[in-house]
């Protein structure tokens, strides 16, 4: 059965980033950089390799400057060209006019309420959802997780989650699927359960930052129901979603950074600096003098 293809994704960019303050006082934690791309850019790369054409950021004050890094940058790009510069390293930022649109969030009341925020432009279609914190790096010659979950998607339709397992000692810091049939990365989701104590949690499949929706969700968001923490959130309306239409996890044949703490964005850039042919030997040079 066709199903109808993913093609436009929300990016939720409106947080304020306060775990990393100062830094991002007045630069978006989006475009904080592991090495030399900024992660909203990593998000965006993984966007495009899937097939998503159209990339809806919500926004919020203070955040124009995620939508002029994938704006053309004339003065930077003509003073490149005259001094002979390549600028094949500015390609993935330059943006065809109707690939980035922007929407605002303009109160901060949760996840759920800043994908709420996009749905005038997505529609009636299905959508991706991406989580630029959560930076997901494929193994060496595989693709993508977003890639990875539209295969699985052009196949069993209906709503995806990625998730990857996580020692069951530290289920309880993530939330989990309650898992059903299981096919190869392909899993049957029955339920939801957020941070469960080891003893009670239904798998160690931990939820990781990708998302593929049916536009149903944005008549259950609406409701603008608040949960956990006052807030409006995405996995309250995703798990009401769950037995009226097909629901399932693909789990990532990759590696995910936490890069909304400050230990897992410098694991990122270690991890991502070491495998650099450009710099690979010399990081691991510098990690041992460092170490002693």
């Amino acid at each position: 059965m066709p199903y109808k293809p993913i093609k436009k994704a929300v990016f939720p960019v409106a947080g304020l980033g306060t775990r990393f303050l100062p830094a991002t006082k007045a630069i978006p934690k989006e475009l904080l950089p592991v090495v030399d791309r900024p992660l909203i850019q990593y998000a965006v790369d993984e966007a495009r390799e899937a097939g998503i054409e159209q990339m809806i950021f919500v926004t919020g004050r203070g955040k124009t400057a995620i939508v002029e890094h994938f704006d053309m940058a004339f003065e930077l790009e003509t003073t490149m060209g005259e001094r002979g510069k390549d600028m094949s390293v500015l390609e993935p930022t330059r943006a065809v006019p109707g690939d980035i649109i922007t929407v605002r969030q303009q109160v901060p009341l949760g996840l759920g309420h800043a994908i709420w925020c996009a749905r005038a432009i997505v529609g009636d279609e299905p959508f991706a959802v991406f989580l630029p914190d959560e930076l997901m790096i494929a193994d060496p010659g595989g693709t993508g997780c977003m890639k990875q979950m539209v295969d699985a998607y052009d196949t069993v339709g209906g709503n995806l989650i990625s998730v990857l397992e996580v020692p069951w000692e530290n289920v309880s810091s993530y939330g989990v699927i309650e898992p059903g049939s299981q096919s190869g990365a392909l899993t049957e989701v029955k339920g939801l359960v957020e941070k469960p104590a080891r003893e009670k949690a239904p798998s160690n499949k931990i939820i990781s930052g990708r998302y593929i929706l049916q536009a149903d969700v944005m008549r259950t968001l609406e409701n603008q129901e608040k949960g956990a923490g006052g807030e409006i959130q995405l996995t309250d309306a995703m798990a009401k979603m769950i037995g009226t239409q097909p629901f399932h996890a693909v789990t990532f044949e990759g590696r995910r950074f936490d890069c909304g703490s400050k230990l897992g964005f410098v694991e990122a850039t270690l991890a991502l600096a070491i495998e650099r042919e450009d710099m690979g030997a010399e990081v691991r040079a510098m990690a041992k003098r460092l170490l002693g």
